[in-house]
């Protein structure tokens, strides 16, 4: 069973221990950390989430992602998440924004980072994801502003499209 640290609203750490499918208690929160890599030639890489998925299964997403396990950094999970959704060793890791959700109780550490080796080396992840893209930064606009992106997931990388005129 996975396990994950409990954080207050503010991002501090509880002590107290959370598990994967089990109710999150009111006042109480998980971390999950998620990136989008934008190739060094401009393209960003899409993922196809795993059609079994329980959440957006099937969906094309704009990042790499999950749950932060107990003890982990925000960027450690991000690193250990892109690397096991995608295969890639990502660079340049910017942090976008840190956003609170209270309905489902995650605090979302949102990154951007570089990738500048083989658009191919991409490796999907059994169970995560079964297909990937990498968009020209033309079509990556009509993506996210043709509703390709998942609504949560846009809102989190708002500010960051608006800086790129993505949207």
């Amino acid at each position: 069973m996975e396990v994950w640290d409990a954080y207050t609203a503010d991002g501090k750490r509880t002590g107290e221990e959370l598990y994967r499918g089990v109710r999150i208690p009111n006042g109480r929160f998980h971390m999950v950390c998620e990136v989008l890599v934008r190739h060094t030639d401009g393209d960003y890489l899409c993922m196809r989430r795993a059609s079994t998925k329980p959440i957006y299964p099937g969906r094309w997403e704009a990042t790499a992602g999950g749950s932060a396990l107990k003890g982990e950094e925000p960027i450690d999970c991000i690193r250990r998440e892109l690397k096991e959704e995608t295969g890639l060793d990502g660079q340049n890791f910017r942090l976008l924004n840190r956003t609170v959700w209270e309905h489902n109780k995650c605090i979302y550490y949102t990154y951007l980072c570089s990738y500048d080796g083989p658009k191919d080396s991409v490796v999907l992840q059994d169970g995560e994801t079964e297909g990937y893209r990498w968009m020209t930064e033309r079509e990556f606009g009509a993506f996210a502003r043709g509703g390709g992106i998942i609504a949560n997931q846009k809102k989190r990388y708002e500010s960051y499209f608006r800086e790129q005129g993505i949207l």
